[in-house]
């Protein structure tokens, strides 16, 4: 996939595209990192980029969750898989994020193609402070945008995470992803030489 979504045919193409690119960019963050790096919180933040992959599936599940109306667990319990969401586990290989992240958006591609109306409503769940209370339903197509602005947000976290790790950037690492050839004024990201 290249830098840019290629031209779609309708808003629901378009929507998932959108969110397939941001999740290509994210997972691009991690290009060439060993299981290590993967972990790394080189910043103040507690963020690594391969906890970072995984919460963000960990959320674009949880979204497609409240979209099928699936019942919510404990709060407590909720939390805590919240929490551990963040953190790739010393068993976890990126391997493993990545799949997850697969399974998960194949599971968002095979729900929406079974919605016949983005505009189908989404109950807002209540008694979730972060959540408003004044709405009482979202729509389908409201939920995509917010998992592409979710999504595009913690691409950028990894990037910064990524920067800091190796000093690799977003375009550079997009180039030795995606194998294109160097320019004279691109030059695609390759590990440093070790001595």
């Amino acid at each position: 996939m290249a830098g840019n979504v290629p031209p779609v045919a309708d808003e629901r193409e378009g929507l998932l595209a959108y969110l397939e690119q941001q999740r290509h960019v994210l997972r691009i963050a991690a290009h060439g990192l060993t299981e290590e790096q993967a972990r790394a919180v080189p910043t103040r933040s507690s963020l690594s980029v391969g906890g970072l992959i995984k919460h963000t599936a960990f959320t674009e599940d949880g979204w497609i969750d409240i979209l099928l109306q699936r019942p919510a667990k404990p709060m407590e319990e909720a939390m805590k898989d919240y929490q551990a969401g963040y953190v790739m586990a010393d068993d976890e290989t990126l391997e493993d994020v990545f799949a997850r992240y697969d399974e998960v958006a194949r599971r968002t591609a095979d729900v929406i193609a079974g919605i016949a109306d983005l505009g189908q409503p989404v109950p807002v769940p209540k008694g979730v402070p972060w959540y408003p209370q004044d709405v009482d339903a979202w729509s389908v197509r409201w939920v995509l945008f917010h998992l592409i602005e979710e999504t595009a947000r913690h691409a950028g976290h990894a990037d910064i995470i990524r920067e800091h790790i190796d000093g690799a950037t977003a375009i550079p690492l997009m180039a030795a992803a995606e194998g294109w050839p160097e320019t004279p004024w691109l030059k695609p990201w390759s590990p440093a030489e070790t001595v």
